[in-house]
């Protein structure tokens, strides 16, 4: 019998073929996903994607979320605590796998793996080590379509972030970048693939530079109809920080990019 297990989504293209991979290897029955989102900001950790856009990536992916808040200037021992409190809320639900979209980052790994064995549970990781210029291009094959949402200056100039990740994208990536943009060059959003039972109606907002090191994107939704429906169906408190559950999302308009 395939094991069940919880994604760790982030919001873009790696958890999103993760997912489709995971499924295609017939590996585990994916029956949620997990979430780490800025207290202060309201947004996913590290990708920075609207928290409304999450909502509307959940509903359509059809599957339950746990939400992680954790603060812009979190600890290691704080993340520790409040994530292996939600993984033992996921584990009581008969899950005993987190499945992962990272690539080849050895110490990440190992510290997701460290951390999951305290709980009695064990990671999956289904594009590991695999060549990332073919894995980019399996994406765009897969029909993932992502957009750059967050990008380091470092790397990119502030002119890629909005842009599609397709395979113009790609040939226009400056020497060095790894393609999938594994070693934190940039970071994605989803709106549109296998993985979703109905694609996401975005625009992509203006571009805001932070902390300069970052030059986040962020993507706006607009609305299905008239006819959208909230639907929260339940809210947990887990060691003190709010985990809701959400299978439909009411799709607001016009949520301007915050600073």
């Amino acid at each position: 019998m395939v094991p069940k297990a919880f994604l760790s989504w982030s919001s873009g293209k790696d958890c999103a073929f993760a997912l489709i991979e995971a499924h295609r290897l017939g590996l585990v029955n994916i029956v949620g996903v997990l979430t780490t989102i800025n207290e202060t900001y309201d947004r996913v950790v590290q990708h920075g994607t609207q928290s409304s856009v999450l909502d509307m990536q959940i509903a359509a992916l059809g599957l339950p979320c746990v939400k992680v808040g954790l603060p812009p200037d979190c600890t290691m021992a704080l993340y520790e605590q409040r994530i292996t409190t939600a993984l033992n809320h996921i584990k009581a639900q008969g899950v005993e796998h987190i499945v992962y979209g990272d690539l080849f980052l050895d110490d990440v790994r190992a510290s997701r793996d460290a951390l999951l064995a305290k709980v009695g549970m064990s990671g999956i990781y289904p594009l590991w080590k695999r060549d990332t210029a073919a894995l980019a291009d399996a994406m765009i094959n897969a029909g993932i379509v992502a957009h750059v949402v967050c990008l380091d200056p470092r790397h990119l100039s502030r002119d890629y972030a909005g842009r599609q990740f397709d395979r113009a994208f790609l040939r226009a990536l400056p020497p060095g970048v790894d393609p999938c943009g594994e070693n934190g060059e940039f970071h994605t959003a989803v709106s549109a693939g296998p993985m979703f039972r109905h694609p996401i109606a975005i625009e992509v907002g203006p571009t805001v530079e932070r902390g300069g090191s970052f030059s986040p994107i962020w993507l706006r939704q607009q609305p299905w109809g008239e006819n959208s429906i909230s639907s929260v169906i339940s809210r947990v408190e887990l060691g003190g920080f709010p985990s809701v559950f959400c299978r439909a999302v009411r799709h607001e308009v016009g949520h301007s990019a915050q600073g």
